[in-house]
């Protein structure tokens, strides 16, 4: 009996292994893919900047001060690029090794989750590139100052590297903070939180979740309340989701 679960236990370690070697492989070959549209990436990317500056007739570059930078941006660029495709497949990859040690009604319950998780992360991404990045660089080209007689100029001159790791934090605090349905979900179904629990901690997840948006936000009143307002949206839904949960397990 023990020689069984032994060779059960190197079995599920073995398909484990096999499957995160195929996601790393997958990983490493969009990465190649992705540095070699590396440069429409980027241009991509860059758009909401160059959309804002052209709003105002402004003539604006992007800079880099290092001779590697603009090298390594690329590198990062592609590599963000091929985890933000390939994060359905580790889920496709997880929910295969996981799905055969399930019932059906437990593969029933997973399964919207599994759909939930990427298409939450993209809308958070969504929001980010076509909502709060824009108004963040509104309000920080706002800071700007024309010269005058005894007053010098001043003009942002952005670096390359840092406006991309900026839009690309965001993209990713964003989709995993858009998450928050699904981990609360889960902690429904497996009895660790309920509804009335929800309700009655509210004031407690809104300064939780201002915190969060501080924390994984620039300094500026734009973003941490561009993430803090879905949110706490998607709190409300949560809640909404686990009352739906409750009823239909009492059913």
């Amino acid at each position: 009996m023990k020689k069984n679960n032994s060779s059960s236990f190197v079995g599920h370690l073995s398909e484990l292994r096999s499957r995160l070697v195929k996601s790393f492989i997958f990983l490493i070959l969009l990465f190649i893919v992705s540095y070699i549209f590396s440069t429409e990436i980027y241009r991509f990317l860059v758009q909401p900047y160059a959309d804002a500056v052209l709003a105002k007739n402004l003539e604006r570059r992007l800079i880099f001060t290092a001779l590697h930078e603009a090298f390594l941006t690329y590198l990062k660029v592609a590599f963000f690029a091929a985890l933000f495709i390939s994060s359905p497949f580790f889920l496709i990859q997880l929910w295969k090794f996981i799905a055969p040690g399930l019932y059906k009604n437990e593969k029933q319950a997973l399964l919207p989750y599994l759909v939930a998780t990427p298409v939450l992360f993209i809308l958070g991404g969504f929001i980010v590139y076509y909502l709060i990045m824009p108004l963040a660089i509104k309000f920080f080209l706002g800071f700007e100052t024309v010269a005058e007689p005894g007053v010098i100029a001043i003009q942002l001159e952005a670096k390359v590297n840092e406006y991309l790791s900026l839009i690309m934090r965001l993209i990713f605090a964003f989709g995993i903070s858009f998450q928050l349905p699904v981990i609360l979900s889960l902690l429904a179904r497996i009895g660790i939180i309920d509804s009335v629990y929800l309700r009655q901690r509210r004031k407690y997840f809104v300064v939780i979740i201002f915190a969060m948006a501080a924390i994984l936000t620039p300094p500026d009143p734009i973003t941490q309340i561009g993430l803090a307002l879905p949110l706490l949206l998607l709190y409300e839904l949560s809640i909404l989701t686990v009352k739906f949960i409750e009823k239909k397990e009492n059913a």
